[in-house]
């Protein structure tokens, strides 16, 4: 029997498992989705889908490997599964083989990640039932973003708030890796030495990439802080998050800023960007220059911490596939020298900009997971 040559990478949720499959060439062989987890829930694997009772976490990922097994790309074909862990907190910023100690840290960023690291370690604790000698290792969403500077990532606050974990951490790290992996690739040149890279989806951020390195980035303490985003506030006056708490309470308030805010809160429940292209009235058009006014806003204060810009990279949803959004958002950086093509821009063309334009604008694909494969094979690499 040959042996295992395969990656599955796992990305948690509270009611859902995306999974992808890679092989040793890190090619992406099948990708799918349980979904509904808790009740009669969906498993989705390419374009085939069957409806099937999925109770919990555990179940779901029974019926995720039964399928692959099904497929030639069960346990017994698999190098190693590995996951996308939200928040690594200080002490995690390295992709990681997962032992008792990784796992007993990622439950101390619990505090710092209720909605996500429980459901990463609920899969962590499943496979190790249900396939114990299959090695599992972790990436971490906040990691990339260790290398940011202490002025960078400390709240003006003082020393018992540090001591509760209250600083900025960052996320999108492993989008922004994908970035600084596939951008030389792309554009046949080296990876620019000031790079403002803009992950715009429903979640959005933007990082300051010096010598492919994080040395800012919008997200602070939680994925809300920061850009406008699509039911998420965005950067808020912590005074104005009081008000709320008083008058409507706590629980309100934060379902009301991460839930109904953001490009939803503006334009009376829209939170699709495609959905307030077409929609055509003035509350969706000023959703939307709400959305590129802050983007600007924001890359310009991280080209500050940079001390220039020398390419900018769009990458997400938005990023990848919404000229108009590009384009509005790249005009706020004309006077720069980044000059945008228009009919590259309408085509999604890698390169956005002019010949001569100084910075240079492109799109770059995301590739969280196969980022998250290549991590695991290179710790895998690393210790044969």
């Amino acid at each position: 029997m040959s042996d295992p040559t395969d990656i599955l990478v796992l990305n948690t949720g509270s009611s859902s498992v995306k999974f992808a499959v890679f092989d040793a060439q890190l090619h992406e062989r099948i990708s799918g989705v349980a979904d509904g987890i808790g009740g009669s829930g969906i498993l989705r694997i390419g374009a085939h889908k069957e409806v099937l009772a999925l109770p919990d976490h555990r179940q779901a990922l029974m019926a995720v490997l039964d399928r692959l097994t099904q497929r030639g790309t069960g346990p017994d074909s698999l190098r190693a599964v590995a996951h996308r862990v939200v928040h690594g907190g200080t002490s995690l910023t390295m992709p990681t083989r997962i032992t008792p100690t990784v796992r007993a840290a990622i439950q101390a960023c619990v505090p710092l990640a209720p909605l996500h690291n429980p459901h990463a370690l609920l899969a962590i604790d499943a496979l190790d039932h249900l396939a114990p000698d299959l090695p599992q290792y972790a990436s971490f969403d906040t990691a990339f973003h260790a290398t940011t500077p202490e002025v960078a990532s400390r709240y003006a606050l003082p020393p018992q708030a540090e001591a509760l974990g209250l600083r900025r951490y960052g996320f999108h790290g492993l989008s922004y890796a994908s970035v600084c992996r596939r951008l030389p690739e792309i554009s046949a040149a080296p990876l620019p030495a000031r790079l403002l890279a803009l992950h715009l989806g429903n979640g959005a951020s933007i990082c300051a990439i010096k010598n492919g390195q994080s040395v800012g980035t919008t997200m602070g303490y939680s994925p809300l802080e920061g850009l406008t985003m699509g039911t998420r506030v965005g950067t808020l006056d912590p005074n104005a998050t009081l008000r709320l708490a008083e008058e409507i309470g706590l629980r309100e308030t934060k379902e009301m800023l991460n839930t109904q805010s953001g490009l939803a809160g503006l334009s009376g429940g829209l939170s699709d960007m495609r959905a307030l292209e077409q929609a055509g009235t003035p509350e969706a058009q000023f959703a939307i220059e709400h959305f590129c006014y802050w983007a600007i806003r924001h890359g310009h204060s991280l080209i500050g911490a940079m001390g220039g810009c020398d390419a900018i990279a769009f990458t997400g949803g938005i990023g990848e596939n919404a000229r108009n959004i590009r384009a509005r958002i790249l005009d706020g950086f004309a006077w720069l020298g980044c000059s945008i093509d228009p009919e590259k821009n309408a085509q999604n063309a890698p390169c956005l900009t002019t010949s001569t334009a100084t910075p240079t604008a492109w799109i770059v694909p995301t590739e969280e997971e196969r980022q998250i494969a290549l991590d695991a094979d290179t710790l895998i690499g690393a210790a044969t």
